[in-house]
């Protein structure tokens, strides 16, 4: 679906923003771009969804270059939601939705009032201004607007923020839900428990450079110190013990009454992203 080679972008002289990434994403796929602020990431799903020209290196989606493929069925192929909604304030969501609805043809689209009720917008906002929206509100008209069209291949900027927990919990089942249809989803985040819940593998980018790409499971077992939390009780008390996961092949090996808990000590993906690159996601 996507397949990026030595992909360089500069802003100037001296603001390199991309030094030759290499990735690809398979049809399907939820791949997650994760990385802080001003690492490229952004950059990146700029030239992605042909919102940003003049890189170097080579860039296929849909299996054509996309240098020669910013074309209306190029566009209509895509949905994006970009981190800052873009909608304008003065009309409804409804009205919003059926603007945006008028850029592809009508047998691609979905229903507008069926696409914000599975969003769970509220019914009392559905015909007043988005000026008048909270932000989590604003983000369900925007993610709604990125699949009001059927995309086989679809980029979220953020797709949770805002969100209230259950928010960001249906949001998340709405992910899967399109890619289960056979969507591609292109994450890029800050929320390192989006990536974890969601992505089939991650890349972690910083300086304009990928650090690392594996699956999120691969990640924490490469960089786990293969030690387990033991909690279990022993005469009346409880007690904690920290042991390697080879000692628990010929059963626990320390004196004990019962067992509390087992908890293995693998690192989060944040505490990997920052491993491997120095810097927090902030």
């Amino acid at each position: 679906m996507i397949e990026v080679k030595d992909l360089a972008f500069s802003y100037g002289k001296d603001k390199q923003a991309l030094r030759g990434l290499n990735f690809t994403v398979e049809d399907g796929e939820i791949f997650g771009f994760l990385g802080p602020n001003g690492s490229g990431k952004s950059t990146t799903q700029k030239i992605l969804t042909g919102i940003l020209k003049g890189h170097k290196g080579k860039v296929w989606l849909f299996g054509q270059d996309i240098s020669v493929m910013h074309t209306q069925e190029f566009f209509q192929k895509i949905g994006v939601l970009f981190e800052f909604p873009y909608l304008y304030a003065n009309l409804s969501a409804v009205d919003n939705l059926k603007y945006f609805s008028s850029f592809y043809p009508k047998a691609q689209l979905r229903d507008v009032d069926e696409l914000l009720e599975k969003l769970e917008f509220k019914k009392d906002f559905l015909k007043k201004p988005v000026s008048s929206y909270s932000k989590g509100m604003r983000q369900r008209v925007s993610m709604a607007r990125a699949l009001i069209s059927n995309p086989k291949l679809l980029f979220l900027d953020e797709p949770t923020s805002g969100l209230d927990p259950s928010g960001a919990v249906l949001f998340r089942k709405i992910i899967e839900e399109e890619r289960r249809k056979g969507t591609t989803v292109f994450l890029t985040t800050h929320n390192m428990l989006d990536a974890d819940l969601l992505c089939d593998r991650v890349a972690f980018i910083a300086n304009g450079e990928i650090a690392a790409l594996d699956t999120p499971k691969n990640l924490k077992e490469q960089n786990s110190n293969q030690h387990v939390l033991i909690t279990y009780l022993y005469q009346g008390k409880r007690e904690e013990k920290t042991i390697g996961t080879s000692e628990l092949e010929m059963g626990i090996p320390f004196l004990h009454d019962g067992i509390v808990s087992i908890h293995s000590q693998e690192p989060t993906l944040e505490d990997i992203f920052i491993r491997y690159t120095g810097r927090g996601l902030g």
